[in-house]
């Protein structure tokens, strides 16, 4: 047990940071001028981790949390923080990453780009079916009989077979929340089970609510087994319910794991997809189809890639990681020639419809690991690009696509990021070649700990 801690920065995945003697400590939940005692759950030889056992002082910079759930729901960590200091610790957040992982040299924190919507800014959301019900603290207490009462809404962190139930959510617009707390009374006045993750018992098992900024609207129920009857009454009671619903899916997963990437959708109702639109571009969104979740924020941040490849018309652009295609389709207008190049094939079918979609005809995408397409014989039948935009997923770029893109010296890197830390790592391992001349933040999630960062890379021979 560690007494009066005085907490004095936010470090990494958003928690507090104190300094114990020669040690770092690490706690959820806690900010710069908070005192707390903490029970210390991990020690390493330089830093330790910690959970809190006693606000003493609370900071002066704490305010109300906006959810009913807070501090039980792992998804909105810092409604207690205010968004003007989420913005300034995420700039932090970058500034660290770049410069104790990246080595660049930088004299401050980057500017970052805040959003106007801190709340209701997501257009999809997926809820956990579960009859494995976390009890809250309140509701242990009560003293009531919560046996037998499962659960929909989000899982606790860290606990795959736990899930809190979510009366409202303020990170999506309704009737996302309508639809949830309905489906549940349905479910449970009709004696439909709830999914166990432990005995693989039970038939409902995830709804996911997918809006877009026309105003379309797509659910998707998935159930452990099409049980003759109830997956009928379920869809029927959705679609009469919620008429403005505009695409109506269900799914059978019968595996262990919520992976549904690999099951078959079934349209029930509707169209098979919504139409999202960005700078007068529509883009085709289906079941399976990754979007940005923060549309608004992801105008924003194309327009940043957009202005840092400082494209004149006549460039070859490789997008790699493209996706469906989205910034692709974003820079294809100012440029000579997009190529993008995507693992997921299903991605790469919707990025060609988009494509189709808004007539753009000097865009072209190919499926398969980018680290087996990104080769010379590649690159001599597209043509050696002049600009590589590259935006992979939270675990960075593979280090044979961080040595292609050397090996093809392109003059301009466009590097798009979920994650600084992996970010900073492939910087360093291009630093021979490549110099930093841009960096620029954006806030795509307000609530949590997660940046959005840009760079721009130049070649340091580069006349």
């Amino acid at each position: 047990m560690l007494e009066d801690v005085h907490f004095s920065a936010i470090g990494a995945e958003g928690k507090g940071v104190a300094r114990v003697g020669d040690m770092v400590l690490f706690v959820p939940m806690l900010i710069p001028g908070d005192i707390a005692d903490i029970r210390v759950i991990r020690k390493k030889k330089r830093y330790m981790e910690g959970e809190l056992t006693t606000l003493k002082k609370p900071s002066d910079d704490r305010i109300k949390p906006v959810c009913y759930h807070f501090g039980t729901c792992g998804g909105c960590s810092w409604q207690h923080l205010p968004y003007e200091l989420q913005l300034k610790w995420k700039a932090q957040q970058v500034f660290d990453n770049l410069t104790r992982i990246g080595g660049v040299e930088m004299e401050a924190p980057p500017m970052i780009l805040g959003a106007n919507d801190v709340y209701r800014y997501r257009n999809k959301l997926e809820f956990t079916f579960s009859s494995k019900r976390w009890l809250t603290r309140e509701e242990i207490i009560s003293g009531r009989d919560f046996s037998g009462t499962g659960a929909l809404g989000f899982h606790i962190p860290g606990y795959f077979d736990k899930v809190l139930d979510i009366k409202e959510c303020h990170l999506q617009s309704e009737p996302s929340n309508r639809i949830r707390n309905s489906m549940r009374e349905f479910a449970v006045s009709n004696n439909i089970p709830f999914f166990n993750p432990v005995t693989h018992e039970g038939l409902l098992r995830n709804l996911i609510v997918r809006t877009s900024t026309s105003g379309e609207l797509m659910v998707i129920v998935v159930l452990r087994d099409n049980e003759t009857g109830v997956t009928e009454s379920v869809m029927e009671f959705l679609r009469k319910e919620f008429p403005e619903i505009t695409s109506l899916f269900y799914i059978i997963n019968d595996k262990r794991n919520d992976s549904i990437s690999d099951r078959d959708t079934v349209l029930y109702h509707g169209r098979d997809h919504i139409v999202e639109e960005i700078e007068g571009l529509k883009f085709r969104v289906g079941p399976k189809s990754f979007w940005q979740t923060n549309p608004v924020q992801a105008r924003v941040l194309y327009d940043v890639a957009r202005r840092f490849a400082g494209l004149t018309g006549r460039e070859t652009v490789y997008d790699l990681y493209c996706g469906t295609g989205s910034i692709a389709c974003y820079l294809a207008g100012s440029a000579g020639k997009v190529v993008g190049l995507e693992y997921i094939s299903e991605a790469v079918s919707d990025a060609r419809l988009n494509a189709a979609m808004n007539n753009i005809s000097n865009a072209d995408f190919h499926a398969g690991d980018i680290k087996d397409l990104l080769t010379p014989a590649f690159i001599r039948t597209h043509g050696s690009p002049d600009v590589v935009v590259t935006d992979p997923p939270r675990a960075g770029m593979h280090g044979d696509v961080v040595k292609a893109i050397a090996d093809a010296s392109p003059p301009v890197v466009v590097y798009v990021s979920c994650n600084p830390a992996t970010q900073a790592r492939d910087i360093q391992l291009l630093a021979d070649k490549y110099r930093v001349e841009l960096v620029q933040a954006v806030d795509m999630f307000p609530q949590t700990h997660h940046v959005e960062n840009v760079v721009k890379l130049v070649l340091r021979n580069r006349e």
